[in-house]
């Protein structure tokens, strides 16, 4: 029996998943979530977060704890995950956002232990940039990410958010969370790590047609993101599809950019279908 393995993005940790799990359960579809390398349980905050005084400055130049981490080292993380999960057997992967960047060049390096690989508004750079480059690219015009940082990223080696000072929880919140209800969006903003590893964004990946482009892909695009504008999304698909076998499936829900939290039965839909066994049947 495959199992399905969920992997979160920038600043999130397995707790992201806690809605989609049991609905996945309920189908006796074996899931699990794994940290993203360098965030969750991996994490590390610089100490000037907890300084009191609150030090604007010193939270704005600490190198990160997290400096070191890139994609390859996230995905030789990822990889590791699935062949304990999965013992040698491919699994159905689920990345969200910059999880994606790292699901990518794993499915490259072992498309073997992958049976599917889900994207939910996830960078999938395949097309010989970096995921930093689609931050600024015309098509993520409208983007509400780049003014959450509270420091240079290549400075501190981190994208670096400040969930702590009110303004800043409610950019969080409007970024990632516009339909996730104010509850579950206070409760998240609080979990978030603080940095998250620039590495994985600014490294450059290559795949092939071969590997990477031998796993089954499906993409749910979020029609309402502000963190990864729809017209990025289309384009990352297109990117895919041009280097896959076959095409990418794709499913639009009209959320956020954190539908797992604001539209759990969907998102669990989409995994369970591509499982195999959809929650409608």
């Amino acid at each position: 029996m495959k199992h399905v393995v969920l992997l979160p993005g920038f600043w999130h940790g397995t707790w992201c998943w806690s809605l989609v799990t049991p609905r996945l359960a309920r189908r006796r579809i074996p899931a699990v979530a794994v940290d993203l390398q360098g965030q969750g349980l991996e994490g590390v905050s610089p100490s000037s977060r907890w300084s009191r005084p609150f030090d604007e400055s010193a939270f704005a130049t600490e190198v990160s704890g997290v400096a070191s981490v890139t994609a390859s080292s996230a995905a030789e993380a990822l990889i590791d995950h699935l062949r304990l999960i999965g013992e040698g057997d491919p699994c159905v992967v689920v990345a969200h956002s910059m999880g994606g960047v790292v699901a990518t060049l794993a499915a490259e390096q072992e498309p073997s232990l992958f049976s599917q690989l889900l994207y939910i508004a996830a960078f999938a750079p395949v097309n010989g940039l970096p995921a930093a480059a689609d931050f600024t690219a015309d098509e993520n015009e409208g983007e509400l990410g780049t003014q959450l940082l509270r420091a240079d990223p290549f400075t501190v080696g981190a994208s670096r958010v400040d969930s702590g000072d009110p303004d800043s929880r409610a950019a969080i919140q409007k970024a990632l969370y516009g339909d996730v209800s104010s509850e579950i969006a206070d409760v998240a903003t609080s979990l978030l790590n603080s940095d998250a590893p620039v590495g994985i964004a600014a490294e450059t990946i290559s795949v092939s047609r071969e590997r990477f482009g031998s796993v089954p892909h499906t993409y749910v695009m979020c029609g309402d993101d502000y963190m990864i504008r729809p017209a990025l999304q289309r384009r990352t698909i297109r990117d895919i599809d041009a280097v896959s076998a076959a095409p990418t499936t794709v499913v639009e829900l009209p959320s956020s950019h954190s539908p797992f939290l604001s539209q759990p039965d969907a998102v669990a839909e989409a995994i369970a279908t591509a499982w195999g066994k959809p929650l409608s049947v």
